[in-house]
């Protein structure tokens, strides 16, 4: 039995949630997340758990059930805390931006890069180098925070670029000239 699918999701006090066939609704004071699970897994709730059952030891089932189990966890965890993730912009000149919601990145290129954040997943600038991506669904915070840093990953030389914080940029030695002869 895996270890993580047999353990139930407990419902925290605020949250509402649906089970309805393959079909998961959860609704919390941060917003709303809705999700279809395999139809091979069974979800049951009695109002204080959510409990997933899989119909055999297939191997497909078996890893269906650890998945089936994390993802509604991120779904009640998104509606009560919700989900953040940090930017940090490194580099002469570079510097982000909020102009109505979009983030704007002047990251070295002739042009500002404006990147759209999608429904559900909100962004702020408190300083010029730093982008905080927050919102309920761990998923699409994510995948924008990621595509905010491929607009200008960290490259290895200068460590210029953007990065998650905290994240290490493994850096390397610049050419170096040859001893003497030339």
């Amino acid at each position: 039995m895996s270890r993580i699918g047999k353990q139930p999701v407990v419902i925290p006090a605020g949250v509402k949630v649906q089970v309805d066939g393959s079909k998961i609704r959860v609704e919390g004071p941060k917003g709303k997340l809705e999700m279809t699970a395999h139809p091979a897994m069974k979800i049951a709730s009695d109002g204080k758990a959510i409990t997933i059952t899989r119909p055999d030891d297939e191997r497909l089932s078996r890893s269906l059930h650890g998945l089936t189990r994390a993802l509604i966890n991120n779904m009640v965890v998104g509606v009560t805390k919700g989900y953040e993730k940090r930017l940090k912009v490194e580099g002469i000149g570079y510097q982000a931006k909020i102009d109505k919601k979009a983030v704007v990145l002047m990251v070295g290129y002739s042009n500002p890069i404006v990147k759209m954040p999608p429904e559900g997943v909100t962004a702020e600038c408190p300083d010029v180098n730093t982008i905080v991506i927050k919102g309920a669904d761990k998923q699409k915070v994510g995948q924008f925070a990621a595509e905010v840093r491929a607009a200008r990953k960290p490259e290895p030389y200068k460590g210029k670029g953007v990065m998650y914080e905290g994240e290490k940029i493994r850096r390397k030695e610049g050419k170096s000239f040859a001893s003497g002869a030339a």
